[in-house]
């Protein structure tokens, strides 16, 4: 590791902490004793997505958290559980492979919702399903009330 300072090769750790998935480590020079701090982190393959036309695009969380949260807009959903079906989704897409087609990822944020706020998951699913009519609301209802 090069002191950010002298640019000297080596140092010593001081301390280390693991920090939401993250390691922190606080340095110190060996030559010029000053100090740093320094994060490490796991570095994800990129994966993409494969939309309804074919043409390929990398997977944009911030896409799916507006969804998300335009569907949850004044509805008791807290960011936190946001974050979490984000992270969710995110996982369940990274076990599926590199490549994950769109209407997969639809299907999971809609699940995950379905969960977590009704009112939401039907905000979503009529974007997401593109509900045309009235009859299309009074179907996915029909089969929240089943269950």
């Amino acid at each position: 590791m090069l002191c950010p300072y002298c640019l000297h090769k080596e140092t010593k750790v001081i301390d280390k902490r693991d920090v939401e998935g993250m390691v922190k480590r606080r340095r110190e020079c060996l030559k010029c004793e000053k100090r740093f701090n320094t994060k490490e982190g796991v570095e994800l393959a990129e994966l993409r997505v494969i939309k309804k036309d074919g043409k390929r695009e990398s997977f944009d969380y911030e896409k799916i958290k507006r969804g998300i949260t335009k569907a949850c807009e004044k509805r008791p959903v807290e960011s936190e559980k946001i974050d979490k079906i984000i992270m969710n989704v995110e996982e369940k897409l990274r076990r599926k492979g590199k490549e994950v087609e769109s209407r997969f990822i639809g299907d999971l944020v809609a699940r995950e919702l379905k969960k977590v706020d009704k009112v939401a998951y039907i905000r979503f699913a009529s974007v997401y399903k593109d509900f045309t009519e009235l009859d299309d609301f009074k179907k996915e209802i029909r089969e929240i009330i089943k269950k």
